[in-house]
């Protein structure tokens, strides 16, 4: 078993190993592809997300993986981080502080790094429709590809979160984040089609885009990603 596979089964896992007393919820992806014949591929996704809500508190957590190799040549990899932890100043306002680190040996950035705080406040919070927004100030560093140069500056974040369950069984998430600054302007959004097969599982068909207006000479602006994943919820 390669590690990546091992990887996947180890997020799904994860759910079934955590202590009733650690009262973390959230819930794993995996997706997985393999080819042989006349090309061989070999395709790993993998995205872990837990949160945990502690008086005003809450703490959210996610990873995430992609790895893609086609006739033994590496075609994707991809590693990220996210860390938040809001404080709850009203019903439907918070205050957040966020960590996000990404590196992507494709996307002409070695990897991007930021730490951001902000104002944030729940639109809609019904059972049906879940709507939040985002903004803040932080600061970010990026290293180049490929000759190593360190970028840093001051920007701006803003997130917008929806979520709205289609029927009983089906519902539709789409997250976007976008960080501005003086020498790049990240934008990433990630939507998704989630079908429940039972209490715990689900089918996600997902399109993720990633860009940067200023990549590093010769790379492209924009990234997309569509993924067909097993869902886990915790």
């Amino acid at each position: 078993m390669n590690r990546y596979l091992a990887l996947a089964l180890a997020a799904l896992a994860l759910g079934t190993s955590l202590p009733a007393e650690a009262q973390w919820k959230g819930k794993g992806e995996v997706g997985i592809v393999f080819a042989s014949g006349n090309t061989d591929t070999e395709t790993t996704n993998v995205k872990l997300d837990t949160s945990r809500e502690v008086d005003r508190w809450k703490h959210a957590f996610g990873v995430a993986a992609l790895r893609a190799v086609n006739d033994g040549l590496k075609t994707a990899e991809r590693y990220g981080a996210t860390w938040q932890s809001d404080y709850r100043l009203t019903e439907r306002s918070f205050w957040f502080g966020g960590l996000r680190y990404q590196l992507d040996e494709f996307s002409g950035f070695d990897y991007q790094a930021s730490l951001s705080t902000g104002y944030g406040y729940r639109f809609i919070d019904t059972e049906r429709t879940k709507f939040n927004g985002q903004a803040g100030v932080g600061y970010r560093r990026s290293k180049l590809q490929p000759v190593g140069d360190i970028e840093s500056s001051a920007i701006f974040r803003g997130d917008l979160r929806f979520e709205h369950a289609l029927t009983d069984t089906t519902k539709i998430i789409d997250t976007f984040i976008v960080e501005a600054g003086s020498d790049n302007t990240f934008v990433g959004n990630d939507l998704a089609l989630q079908v429940k097969m039972s209490d715990k599982f689900a089918l996600s068909v997902g399109l993720g885009v990633r860009y940067n207006t200023d990549p590093p000479l010769g790379l492209k602006k924009t990234d997309t990603l569509t993924t067909v994943n097993l869902v886990y919820a915790f």
